[in-house]
């Protein structure tokens, strides 16, 4: 056995161990090696060597120590004897204190810094070199972005020494670094300094970054791990990237964006774009793209469940979706239905999601059905709106509304007119979405007191309609509107045969049908496209046996944008009256212009014939025209229009004597429309005519 072998048997095996005369030192382990875990060995003979004894210096160490109970005795015995205890060795602080109010109490001024010792403050200049080594158009969105990003751009060219300046450089360096990896330079190098070479004569020194981009990686391969797809190469077509191209993060990201919405769109609600991995090589500077792809079951849509804070049941939810029972699920046709379902107004929050069924059809697909979450809010609404206009003077209009007072979707409305020309009030009951999406069904009772030149009518209409409007939300490309009505009214209108002012009465029964196309871009603000609509309303006066005629009106827009702020539009009206002479027409159903939605530049009902006291008779027929310049600026706006109309007692309309309006408005832009404040003047002012009009309302005049 080898010697070093016996030794370690020893150590196992034998007594307690004994020193050797000499220890030799132990050779040092290899770098990196773990070294063992042993106790220490102290030599019995080292130990009493170098430890003294115990007592050598100080006898009273060597004594026994006492019990705990002499020791407690001891304290006990100190306590009872305070006495005992040594005075202080100074004699003042035995000494009562002094009353506080003798005290000496000064007020502690701390020094002010002295202004011409201040700091002076460090003013600098940014630049950043050697972007221009990546392309033009990178170069110009990555300097766009770090201005709009840039520490030392915030900085404003201050700061309050040179380690604040410093550490602005160093974090503009990250940003800078992130940009570039961003666009695909990940071996970007970034070197900063402050350059103090003019600050000698007085000039800003220079916070440098000097960019090195290096080489742009592409990408060399692109896997899709996804199960295949109805139809086929499905994930391909729209995953819009390209082997060769450069990695710019946004690119790819968008590139995912897209196939995680056309999934959905194509039958997959439950499909999800899992996490990229993009291998670099900073060889070759290529990267290998994966993406991975859970498609989950192709679906089809089934039926509809809700819960929660319901404000209308699952069969009215139906009513409101645009697609069928078996028909391939579609996202958008998802988000279309949570869109009208926000546009009710009945709900605090509403989420709609597919719910997996677990039923599969002879194609393979699963049917879905549809979960409707609902929350629903306050029914009811206050509302108001005012308005002005020469002629009309001003218009109040308030409202209560309870939204769904008669489930589901079935309204109250009440209506209350203050003006200075216009007073009434209405109820009116209303079921949106009737039966079926986007038809409204309204019956109601209206009185109005009405005091204009032209008569002064207190009118009671019974009414009932049934249509296809178009919404704020929702524009329609052709709408209907189909309407019965009854009313009696009390009106003054000048007699030619006494020669005088007198009150007649009216009944009037009638039915209404209107048409209307529109192929503009927004209801209150459009600025491309056109719009048409025709109303006819077959009528009866009902008073003195039934004598029908039949009033008639065509309106006609369009709109042409000239670049990105100015547009040009244009409008016509033509409007008849047939079977009926003037004079048996009641006041309120002619014809009149003249007013902020007519001819501007004229006072409200003003155009055409008059009567000897030179107020409005009004016509069986109409023209209008209007062109209009408007020009935008941010959320404000600049008009410039002219009007053209006129009212004749003929039944079909001409374009003789026509008056024309001139003028400018303003607009601000809001998120429900704009705010319109337009001012006109009449071209060959005639006596009596106002030399300016002004009108204000919302939206565009057309």
């Amino acid at each position: 056995m080898a010697p070093e072998q016996a030794d370690a048997q020893d150590l196992e095996t034998s007594g307690p161990a004994t020193c050797p005369p000499e220890t030799p030192v132990a050779p040092a382990p290899p770098t990196g090696a773990q070294l063992p875990s042993v106790d220490p060995i102290i030599c019995a003979d080292e130990l009493n060597r170098e430890t003294p004894a115990l007592g050598a210096d100080d006898p009273a160490l060597a004594g026994s120590l006492e019990s705990v109970a002499e020791f407690e005795a001891r304290l006990r015995a100190a306590e009872a004897r305070p006495g005992d205890i040594a005075p202080t060795a100074d004699p003042e602080l035995a000494q009562p204190l002094p009353p506080l109010n003798q005290f000496d109490v000064r007020e502690v001024e701390l020094a002010q810094p002295d202004p011409a010792e201040a700091v002076a403050e460090l003013r600098y200049a940014t630049r950043l070199e050697g972007l221009a080594a990546v392309d033009a158009e990178t170069e110009a969105d990555l300097n766009a972005q770090f201005r709009e990003l840039s520490a030392l751009r915030d900085g404003d060219g201050k700061a309050a020494n040179e380690a604040m300046l410093s550490a602005r450089l160093t974090e503009d360096s990250k940003l800078i670094q992130r940009l570039l990896q961003a666009e695909g330079w990940y071996d970007a190098k970034i070197d900063t300094r402050i350059d103090r070479s003019r600050a000698a004569d007085g000039q800003p020194v220079s916070a440098v970054l000097l960019v090195s981009p290096g080489e742009r990686y592409k990408l060399s391969t692109i896997a899709v791990q996804a199960d295949p797809t109805v139809p086929s190469g499905l994930i391909d077509k729209n995953l819009a990237l390209k082997v060769g191209e450069p990695i710019v993060a946004q690119r790819i990201q968008g590139a995912e964006a897209n196939v995680a919405v056309v999934l959905p769109q194509e039958g997959y609600p439950f499909a999800t774009v899992g996490q990229r991995d993009v291998l670099l090589d900073p060889e070759t500077h290529l990267g290998d793209y994966t993406l991975p792809v859970t498609l989950g079951p192709r679906a089809r849509f089934g039926g509809f469940r809700t819960t929660g804070d319901l404000a209308f049941d699952a069969r009215h939810v139906e009513v409101l979706a645009r697609f069928d029972r078996g028909e391939l699920y579609d996202s958008r046709d998802v988000d279309d239905l949570r869109a009208a379902l926000v546009a009710t107004g009945l709900f605090t929050t509403v989420a709609v999601e597919p719910e997996r069924t677990g039923q599969v059809n002879a194609d393979g697909t699963e049917v879905v059905t549809m979960l409707v979450t609902q929350d629903a809010g306050p029914p009811r609404t206050l509302a108001a709106s005012a308005g002005y206009g020469t002629g009309q003077g001003f218009r109040l209009e308030g409202s209560w509304t309870h939204r769904n007072l008669f489930p589901p979707e079935g309204a109250l409305v009440t209506t209350a007119v203050a003006g200075t020309q216009e007073q009434g009030a209405s109820v009116i009951f209303r079921r949106s979405n009737a039966v079926k999406r986007d038809r409204t069904f309204q019956t109601g009772l209206e009185a109005l007191r009405s005091r204009y030149e032209a008569f002064d009518a207190l009118t009671g209409r019974l009414f009932a309609r049934l249509s296809y409007d178009s919404t704020p939300i929702w524009r329609k490309t052709l709408t209907w509107g189909l309407g019965a009505e009854i009313l009696g009214t009390v009106e003054e209108d000048y007699n030619f045969a006494i020669g005088e002012r007198d009150k007649r009465k009216f009944l009037i029964g009638g039915i209404s049908g209107q048409l209307g196309f529109d192929r503009s871009d927004s209801l209150l603000d459009p600025t491309r496209g056109f719009r048409a609509q025709i109303l006819v309303q077959p009528e009866g006066a009902l008073s003195d046996g039934f004598r029908p005629y039949v009033r008639s009106q065509l309106d006609g827009s369009a709109y042409y944008p000239v670049g990105d702020s100015l547009v040009i539009a244009g409008r016509a009206r033509i409007g008849s009256t047939l079977g009926i002479d003037r004079f048996n027409l009641a006041p309120s159903r002619r014809f009149y212009a003249g007013g902020g939605g007519s001819v501007r530049g004229f006072g409200f009902q003003q155009l055409g014939p008059k009567d000897p006291d030179d107020r409005p008779l009004g016509g069986l027929s109409l023209t209008e025209a209007a062109a209009e310049v408007r020009y935008r600026f941010g959320d404000f706006g600049v008009v410039g229009f002219v009007d053209a109309g006129q009212v004749y007692e003929e039944r079909v309309p001409s374009f003789r004597g026509l008056r024309t309006g001139v003028g400018i408005g303003g607009r601000y832009y809001t998120n429900f429309g704009p705010l319109r404040v337009d001012v006109a003047t009449p071209l060959g002012r005639r006596p009596g005519e106002s030399r300016f009009n002004i009108y204000i309302s919302i939206g565009q005049a057309f």
